[in-house]
């Protein structure tokens, strides 16, 4: 259930719930629903997952120009190709995992807004460094770039989770499985930044191995639940 049917459902007594736990000074002035923020949240990650596009489209009017085949709009290109599906990749992991957290979440306080614009402009940025990686290829200073963009990102999804998890009534239903779920994604959360900051220092040692040392990535969080879920059986 979305968060849409959950203010529907629980008015004005999920309302008092979270005025009770959230910090006044935290609550946003007249209150701003998750689903608004979700919404505008998609929103710019869906425009910034299309501008990765813009690039390629681009090399179709200079390939003419330069009285190139048409297959030489792929075959001349694969290291922008590739860059644009890597980073098309990444932003469509980061928004899922994102949507996962905050589809059932009925109100943003102040600090989950700001920790969200962070976490957006991560998002917004990313089309800078991946066109940067199909130019200039496999150069130190654009996967410094690139990863630290991607860590900005992860920072700023921790302090969000590290917010949801101190304040469960942020979300449609508090209870046991709602603090276990929060818990569960906190700790995934920093397994990722972990992850990451490994995939970060291969990547600047093994130069070959720049960017495919991110799947690391799909490693240790995976590993994480695997293990939960064995734990509970």
């Amino acid at each position: 259930m979305g968060a849409s049917g959950v203010i529907g459902e629980t008015g004005t007594e999920g309302s008092d719930q979270a005025e009770l736990s959230v910090p006044a000074a935290d609550r946003a002035e007249g209150g701003v629903p998750g689903e608004r923020l979700v919404l505008f949240t998609d929103a710019v990650t869906a425009i910034s997952i299309t501008l990765l596009i813009l690039p390629l489209v681009d090399l179709v009017p200079e390939a003419a120009s330069a009285h190139e085949g048409a297959s030489e709009v792929i075959t001349g290109h694969l290291d922008q190709i590739w860059s644009f599906l890597l980073s098309f990749a990444v932003i469509a992991n980061i928004w899922r995992e994102h949507h996962r957290t905050f589809s059932s979440v009925t109100e943003f306080t102040r600090s989950l807004m700001i920790w969200n614009m962070g976490w957006l402009l991560s998002v917004v940025v990313l089309p800078l460094p991946t066109e940067m990686l199909g130019t200039f290829g496999r150069d130190r200073f654009v996967a410094a770039f690139y990863y630290s963009t991607l860590l900005a990102g992860m920072v700023c999804r921790f302090a969000m989770l590290r917010i949801l998890k101190a304040t469960p009534a942020l979300f449609e239903e508090d209870g046991p499985a709602v603090r276990r779920r929060a818990e569960d994604l906190y700790t995934e959360s920093w397994l990722n930044i972990l992850a990451l900051v490994i995939a970060f220092a291969i990547a600047l040692a093994v130069p070959v191995l720049q960017y495919y040392s991110l799947l690391l990535l799909a490693v240790l969080p995976r590993l994480a639940r695997s293990r939960r879920q064995r734990t509970a059986r």
